[in-house]
C-alpha cells in the first residue's frame, strides 16, 4: 500500500514553503496571478494613478517596461526639487525615471547640457537597454556638440540608466527627432523635423545634394520643414540621411520598420510641391515610404480640406499599418467628424491604399498621439480629449485619453482620465502582468489626480 501519509506531507512542506518564499518577496513585484492572464478579461478599471515631479515643468512621453519589470519613463524636466534629484540647474534636460510595478520610484536621472534639452521618445532595445531621441540647444555637459540652434539629440543608455554612447546631428536651424526605433538587423532610425532652409539644401545622402555656399532661387529650396531621418548602425555613427517634403511645414512624428527593412515615415505635411504630389487641404496624414537605402519609393497624403494632423503608426499582424492622429474635416477621406476635432485612424496597406478609416470623440476638440498593438490583436490608444463621451464626462480644460479597438476599428474600451486643469496622455503600453500603463502629464490636483507638486508633472496611470 503506498503511503498516502508520506505524500500527503511531503506535499503540504511543498505548498508551504512556496507560500513563505512569496510573502518574503518583494511586495512591488507583479502579480504571479496575473501574469498569464488575457487582456480580453482586462476589468478596465483604475489601479493607481501617480504623479512625479517638482516645482516647476515636468512632463513624459514614453513608457516602457524594463526586463527587470520595472517601468522606465522617459521626458522632460525644468524641476531641481521635488523627485527630480541631481538636476542643479533650471534649464530643461532629458529626465528619465524608473518605478517600481506599483509606482514606487527606483531612480531617476537627467541628462544635458546647460541649454534646452527635450526628450520625445525612448525604446527598449535588444540588449536590456534604452535610446532616446529628443532635440538639444546645448554643447557641454552630456550634450558632445552642437550645429545650431537645435539638433537631434541621441543617447544611448544601459540597464541602469547610464549613458553608452551619445550623438548630435544637424546643421544651424532647428532639427527635432521626435521618433527613435531599433531594426531588425540592431540598427538605429529616428525621424523628426529638419529645418532644411537653414542647412541650404544639405542633409540627404543621395548624390544630389546641393553644394553649399551656392545661390539658390526660392524655388530651389525645400520650404520650413521636412520629414528627416537618419539610419546609424548600432553605435549611432550615421549610415545615410533622407529628408522629404515640400516648401512648407512638414514634420514627421513617428516611423514603422517595413518588411523589406524599409520605413514608413509618417507625420503631417503643409505642402503641395516637391516630395507631396497629392494634398487635399491645409494640413494631411503624410506617408513616405522610404527604401531600406533611403531611396523614396512613394508618397500619400490623407485628408480633407481642413487640418488633418498624423501622429503615429504602428504595424498591424496581417501585415498592414494604423495610423493616429486628429481631423477637423468633413470631407475628403474622412467620413465623419462628432465635434470641433476627432481622434482620426486609419488603416493602409504596404502601398498606401486605404483600407478604412473611423473618427472617435465627442463635441469638443480631440486627438489621438499613439498607438500600440496589443498581444490580443487589439490596439491601445493614447490622447486627450475636451469632450465628454457616454459616461465620461470631461473634468476640465483638458484630459488624458486612453481607449482600445480591435483590428477593424470597432470601439472596445473607452476611459478618460483628469482633473480641472490640462492633462494629456502622450503614450500607452501593455505590461507583463496584461495591464495598461499610460504616460502624459497633468496641470490638476482634484478629481481624478491626487496630487499635483508644480507647474506640471509627469502622470503615471495604471489601468487593470
Amino acid at each position: 500500500m503506498k503511503n498516502y501519509a508520506h505524500l500527503f506531507l511531503k506535499k503540504f512542506v511543498v505548498l508551504l514553503l512556496a507560500a513563505l518564499i512569496t510573502s518574503c518577496a518583494d511586495d512591488d513585484a507583479p502579480s504571479p496571478e496575473n501574469a498569464g492572464a488575457n487582456l480580453d478579461e482586462f476589468l478596465g478599471e483604475i489601479d493607481y494613478i501617480k504623479t512625479f515631479g517638482g516645482s516647476q515643468n515636468d512632463n513624459i512621453v514614453s513608457v516602457v517596461q524594463a526586463n527587470d519589470g520595472g517601468y522606465v519613463l522617459m521626458g522632460s524636466t525644468e524641476s531641481t526639487d521635488g523627485d527630480i534629484t541631481g538636476k542643479s540647474s533650471s534649464d530643461v534636460d532629458f529626465w528619465l525615471l524608473k518605478t517600481g510595478p506599483l509606482g514606487n520610484i527606483i531612480f531617476n536621472k537627467v541628462y544635458g547640457g546647460s541649454k534646452t534639452d527635450i526628450a520625445s521618445s525612448l525604446i527598449k532595445t535588444k540588449d536590456g537597454g534604452f535610446i532616446v531621441c529628443g532635440y538639444s540647444a546645448s554643447d557641454d555637459g552630456d550634450v558632445s556638440g552642437n550645429e545650431g540652434f537645435q539638433d537631434y539629440w541621441i543617447t544611448k543608455l544601459d540597464a541602469q540608466g547610464n549613458i553608452t554612447w551619445e550623438k548630435n546631428y544637424g546643421f544651424s536651424g532647428i532639427d527635432q527627432a521626435l521618433k527613435i526605433i531599433e531594426t531588425t538587423n540592431g540598427n538605429f532610425f529616428t525621424t523628426g523635423f529638419f529645418d532644411v532652409s537653414a542647412s541650404e539644401n544639405q542633409g540627404n545622402d543621395d548624390g544630389k545634394t546641393t553644394n553649399p555656399g551656392v545661390n539658390l532661387s526660392k524655388n530651389t529650396l525645400h520650404g520650413v520643414g521636412e520629414f528627416w531621418g537618419i539610419l546609424m548602425d548600432s553605435n549611432g555613427n550615421r549610415i545615410w540621411r533622407r529628408y522629404f517634403g515640400g516648401s512648407n511645414n512638414d514634420r514627421s512624428y513617428d516611423v514603422a520598420e517595413a518588411q523589406d527593412g524599409g520605413f514608413f515615415m509618417v507625420g503631417s505635411s503643409e505642402s503641395s510641391d516637391f516630395d507631396v504630389t497629392d494634398n487635399k487641404g491645409s494640413y494631411d496624414f503624410w506617408v513616405v515610404r522610404v527604401a531600406a537605402n533611403g531611396d523614396k519609393l512613394w508618397t500619400k497624403s490623407f485628408g480633407g480640406s481642413e487640418i488633418d494632423q498624423g501622429y503615429g503608426i504602428t504595424k498591424t499582424p496581417d501585415g498592414n499599418y494604423i495610423m493616429v492622429g486628429d481631423t477637423r474635416s468633413t470631407n475628403g477621406d474622412v467620413t465623419s467628424l462628432n465635434g470641433n476635432a476627432d481622434a482620426w485612424v486609419i488603416k493602409f496597406d504596404p502601398d498606401g491604399g486605404l483600407i478604412w478609416e473611423k473618427t472617435y470623440g465627442g463635441a469638443a476638440f480631440d486627438s489621438a498621439k499613439r498607438i500600440t498593438a496589443l498581444e490580443n490583436g487589439d490596439f491601445a490608444i493614447a490622447g486627450n480629449t475636451r469632450s465628454s463621451m457616454g459616461s465620461f464626462v470631461n473634468k476640465g480644460q483638458n484630459d488624458a485619453w486612453v481607449f482600445i479597438i480591435d483590428a477593424n476599428g470597432v470601439l472596445k474600451f473607452n476611459y478618460i482620465v483628469g482633473g480641472a486643469n490640462l492633462d494629456f496622455a502622450n503614450d500607452v503600453v501593455q505590461t507583463q502582468d496584461n495591464k495598461l500603463l499610460v504616460v502624459g502629464s497633468s496641470e490638476s490636483n482634484d478629481v481624478d489626480i491626487p496630487e499635483n507638486k508644480g507647474k506640471q508633472d509627469a502622470l503615471l496611470i495604471k489601468i487593470k
